[in-house]
């Protein structure tokens, strides 16, 4: 296992010599508990912001489909025709080799940490560490091996070419509960440094793990399990025990927050001169001060870990806009909108797209409702003044002049009144097949005008440099910011599910949903408009809100408030609701101006809750390995 480095927005940081192995010796010493600690966190580069797994959280939603661009492992996870998921192209291979060779480590601290005269506090995060990847193991593929060689949560040194898979309740109840409760106990309130474990991460993701079992000991969709077994708990709790505990863990974690909070707006949370904020609980640190410490390099990212590269998966190729030289005539000859590492830019991999129904049906209301504006990239604006300039007079939509940071193209709103003036041939809407409207300098497209090719940006996972002086600065890099883990915002919504599913307590789903509710109503700038925008508009957002709130409506509200960010995958097989909500979505065509919304079915069935386990791994072992794979990727 390679040590990296855990950089922190401070001057406290985790350093530690590159390591090929650990073994028993290693961790006789404080210095090799700190080494072995470090390298749980920069595990997390390896799998977060890695953007073949990213790509796995989220295409084949309602969120997400493929762009025009993709290549099959995009393609097989949207289940729409285009190929099979099976276990050479599921890219959850990622999570599978980074989670098992952190777990083992995790192991190896937590049994000689003691004898290495370590504290209880340090031998936590590895107890957080071992059960956070459990826990994404467990969801994402079943049951998992508890046993890596040397016996059930033992670290091992001695290559094992024999795997048993422990089922589902006993990956919970013997690693993901034991180790979580007890890092709760001995993890501080303040982390030893930014950005490391806490009382409150540990709450939320025992109050996670609490939910997502009870959701599968209750199976309301009969969806199967692999290993079988019954959907019975070892101690004989029932499901809504499970519910409740989930409630009383999350609420523990709102009421005693240490020195976490819900940011002031939604924008705070978002924009990249606020990063690492205390609303974060957990994330993948990169930085752009040093390549080592930042895992990667600064001028060019070639799409393999540890680079943060999953914001390019869903930036469009917008350089392919065009504006003209003359007001007479449409000469298409200005490049208006060049690769810049600014955060409502960055590297284009056309690899991912919203859906229609993500832009009009999840983020309907766009007035009151900050999360939409502080979620994409909507404004696509001239940047000629960056050097090497290039000087005007620039001319754009209706032949009428722009200056630089005016908008070039515009994905608008809502459908507008006036019919827009969709041109022909597509280069004449800025070389992207988009229209205009009477009066404006900008091209537009309407939500329903969206495909593959040509879409709203996500702007909250854009790059962000502090070194770029009056240029462009290194688009092709990958993200120097952190990519976000856990919130502290999630802890409403885990108790809030909770209550839905009959939890009791003193704040009910509708209270706790609309703290974030309102939080979403107060503005301070808009993207949009790209200027200071201050308007408190949570009465609105707190009228609007149901008086009955079901899961359905947790999940919209999840979806607003993490679009893009890893999680809907995950929702969606917990609650059971991946084809309810995602068996069909809108798009347009792979061509620019194909504006023909298609409605695409997809083919989701019940053994695609698991993804299959890597054939790399399957092919590595000994013995008879016909039992081994998830029903269905035989």
């Amino acid at each position: 296992m390679t040590g990296l480095m855990f950089f922190s927005s401070c001057s406290d940081l985790l350093e530690e010599e590159p390591r090929a192995i650990f073994e028993p010796g290693f961790f006789e010493t404080e210095a090799g508990i700190q080494g072995g600690l470090t390298s749980m966190y920069a595990h997390l580069r390896y799998i977060f912001g890695q953007a073949y797994f990213y790509n796995t959280t989220l295409t084949g939603t309602d969120e997400v489909t493929y762009a025009q661009s993709a290549d099959q492992n995009f393609l097989v996870m949207d289940l729409s025709g285009q190929g099979p998921i099976d276990p050479n192209n599921s890219r959850a291979d990622v999570l599978w080799g980074a989670a098992f060779s952190n777990i083992n480590t995790a192991s190896g601290i937590i049994e000689f940490g003691t004898e290495a005269g370590v504290s209880d506090a340090l031998i936590a995060e590895a107890r957080f560490f071992r059960a956070f990847d459990y826990f994404l193991l467990v969801q994402t593929f079943g049951g998992v091996p508890l046993d890596l060689g040397a016996g059930e949560l033992m670290f091992n040194i001695n290559p094992s070419r024999t795997s048993e898979r422990n089922t589902v309740p006993e990956v919970y109840t013997k690693a993901i509960f034991p180790d979580l409760i007890q890092a709760i106990e001995d993890l501080p309130e303040v982390g030893r440094l930014t950005g490391t474990a806490t009382k409150t991460l540990a709450r939320l993701y025992l109050a996670k793990a609490y939910l997502t079992y009870a959701w599968w000991l209750e199976n309301p969709n009969n969806i199967p399990t692999y290993p079988e077994t019954d959907r019975i708990d070892p101690d004989g709790q029932s499901a809504a025990w499970y519910f409740q505990r989930a409630y009383d863990i999350a609420l523990e974690g709102i009421e005693n927050p240490g020195p976490f909070a819900l940011q002031e707006t939604f924008y705070d949370v978002q924009v990249a001169t606020n990063d690492r904020n205390n609303e974060l609980l957990l994330f993948a640190d990169h930085t752009e001060t040093n390549e080592f410490y930042n895992g990667g390099s600064l001028t060019w990212g070639n799409g393999n870990a540890p680079d943060n590269f999953a914001g390019w998966m869903m930036t469009w190729n917008y350089t392919v806009l065009r504006s003209s030289s003359s007001s007479s005539e449409w000469t298409n000859s200005v490049e208006t909108v060049r690769r810049e590492a600014v955060q409502p830019l960055g590297r284009p991999w056309i690899r991912m797209s919203p859906t229609i129904g993500a832009i009009t049906n999840t983020f309907a209301d766009k007035t009151n409702d900050s999360r939409y504006d502080g979620t994409f990239t909507t404004v696509y604006r001239a940047n000629i003044d960056r050097a090497p300039r290039i000087s005007g007079p620039v001319y754009n939509a209706n032949g009428l002049e722009i200056q630089a940071g005016d908008p070039v193209l515009t994905f608008l709103d809502e459908e507008p009144e006036e019919a827009i003036d969709y041109l022909s041939p597509a280069s004449l809407g800025a070389n992207v097949g988009a229209g205009v409207l009477p009066g404006r300098s900008d091209f537009v497209i309407s939500p329903s005008g969206i495909n593959r090719i040509v879409y709203p940006g996500l702007w909250k996972l854009g790059p962000y440099r502090t070194d770029s002086g009056d240029g462009l600065g290194e688009p092709n890099a990958g993200s120097t910011r952190p990519f976000n883990i856990a919130k502290f915002s999630e802890l409403y919504f885990v108790a809030a599910e909770a209550a839905v599913k009959g939890a009791t307590g003193p704040r009910s789903a509708r209270d706790l949903i609309n703290v974030l509710r309102a939080r979403a109503g107060v503005w301070k700038w808009s993207n949009k408009l790209n200027e200071e925008f201050v308007e408190d508009r949570s009465a609105e957002m707190l009228a609007n809100t149901p008086a009955e709130i079901d899961v359905n409506y947790i999940l919209a509200e999840r979806s607003r408030e993490y679009y893009g960010e890893g999680y809907r995958w995950y929702d969606l097989i917990r609650t059971q609701k991946w084809e309810e909500l995602a068996g069909t979505y809108q798009i347009g065509g792979m061509g620019y101006g194909d504006r023909t919304a298609q409605t695409i079915t997809r083919s989701i069935q019940p053994y695609h809750y698991l993804r299959p386990i890597p054939q790399s791994q399957v092919d590595a072992m000994e013995g008879d390995r016909s039992t081994y794979q998830n029903p269905g990727y035989q």
